[in-house]
């Protein structure tokens, strides 16, 4: 059997470095996706895909990503659940890292990074995808997050 997925996308915020209680790093962030094909508008749609990476590849990705930083990621998806206070049981499916790679330079990060700081703060939407300063429109309901 066979459980490999590959991605390319830019993360959606800077990932959540944390720590287990034996001291273990492991760091959580969503990948967003453009889809291949647009919609019935002529937009283009995305996937937001929940992620998680572990120990010393956790630190270094932290330490060299933040939110629209253009990544590769390489692993196998993996579920889990747990029971919600109303009941429900919630079903989470991730893409735990295996291998990664920066697919932009320290110089393009940057120049990214700091369109979208500055349009977050202008309060507009950016798209996270092209980060040239284009606007989308995304309501919080969009977000998986």
């Amino acid at each position: 059997m066979m459980n490999k997925a590959t991605i390319i996308g830019r993360l959606t915020r800077d990932p959540d470095l944390k720590y287990t209680q034996s001291g273990i790093a492991v760091a959580a962030f969503t990948v967003a996706v453009n889809r291949r094909y647009t919609n019935q508008q002529g937009e283009r749609e995305a996937d937001f895909i929940n992620c998680v990476i572990w120990r010393k590849a956790a630190e270094i990705f932290c330490n060299y990503t933040h939110k629209g930083s253009l990544v590769g990621v390489d692993g196998h998806l993996q579920t889990r659940s747990y029971d919600a206070q109303d009941g429900h049981k919630v079903f989470i499916t991730e893409l735990v890292i295996d291998e990664f790679d920066f697919l932009e330079t320290k110089k393009q990060a940057e120049q990214n990074h700091d369109q979208i700081s500055q349009n977050y703060v202008q309060n507009q939407a950016v798209d996270v995808f092209e980060a040239n300063g284009q606007q989308i429109d995304i309501s919080d309901e969009d977000l998986p997050f």
